[in-house]
């Protein structure tokens, strides 16, 4: 077997995760190879990158062209991807076509899949995206001056469970209660937007819990959160955001926490015990 290369390969989305691996990369002595999205990726990329290729979704052999000219042996998935682009802007060459037409369920879990199973033919390893960054992992415990109400944990509890199930259905990683009601259910539109439409039906007060897909794949499309989603809740005059501990990335930690405190919001990483109970404090 011939010597690892020490190329890295970056498949990004948007937000600031790819910068955040590539500086933790080039710490580690990497060169770093991106695939860059047009209209997702941030164009500062360019600045921190070895060598990059922009180009629009759908184009996979385009993709795998250009790894194969940098002699990419490992890759990473990295950042956001518009999820509702797939119905108006989606580019599909005949390589794209030819792995759509193989996928029986065109959701998050299995287009990703499908993908990586078809980079890993052509000898390009997928790894974790936590790679370089198990830091961000998002922290079990209370966060933030305030910490929740047993009224809270309650509907912590409640909500954990339903998220937990939309999840096995493969829906949505996210979910908005209050009073031990459902008001929103993430499917598509992303976390931002439930907290905004359950955070309507609520008027104030509303919870927010966030988990991860049952079987979810480090590698790939891992739960996220930072100062926007604290803003949004603050917005809807929200009062908790629970998150499943070492299962999700925080972004920005002190500005979240900050804005929490200054909004009274909690913020708690949760983490579910062994025999199904929830660890919240």
């Amino acid at each position: 077997m011939g010597k690892k290369s020490k190329n890295i390969g970056i498949i990004a989305g948007g937000g600031q995760f790819p910068q955040l691996f590539i500086e933790a990369a080039k710490k580690k002595g990497r060169r770093v190879v991106v695939i860059a999205h047009k209209g997702e990726t941030d164009p500062q990329i360019d600045e921190y990158a070895d060598a990059v290729c922009w180009l629009k979704l759908g184009q996979l052999g385009k993709l795998f062209s250009f790894f194969k000219k940098e002699k990419v042996q490992e890759t990473v998935f990295l950042g956001t991807i518009t999820k509702t682009r797939i119905f108006w802007d989606v580019m599909p060459d005949l390589k794209a076509l030819s792995l759509w037409n193989k996928i029986d369920r065109k959701q998050d879990d299995a287009i990703l899949r499908a993908i990586a199973t078809a980079l890993e033919n052509e000898g390009i390893k997928v790894l974790e995206s936590t790679l370089y960054l198990r830091h961000l992992l998002f922290p079990q415990g209370v966060l933030t001056k305030a910490k929740p109400s047993k009224k809270q944990q309650l509907d912590i509890a409640f909500g954990w469970r339903n998220a937990r199930a939309i999840g096995e259905l493969d829906i949505g990683q996210c979910i908005v209660v209050r009073d031990c009601t459902v008001l929103a259910v993430e499917a598509i539109e992303g976390t931002d937007a439930a907290i905004l439409r359950g955070g309507s039906l609520a008027k104030e007060k509303a919870v927010v819990v966030k988990v991860r897909k049952p079987g979810q794949d480090f590698r790939f499309d891992l739960p996220a959160t930072g100062p926007t989603t604290v803003k949004t809740l603050r917005d809807v005059k929200g009062a908790v955001l629970a998150v499943e501990a070492g299962q999700s990335l925080l972004f920005d930690r002190e500005q979240m926490i900050e804005e929490a405190n200054k909004a009274g919001i909690v913020v708690v990483g949760v983490k579910e015990l062994e025999d199904g109970s929830l660890k919240m404090v």
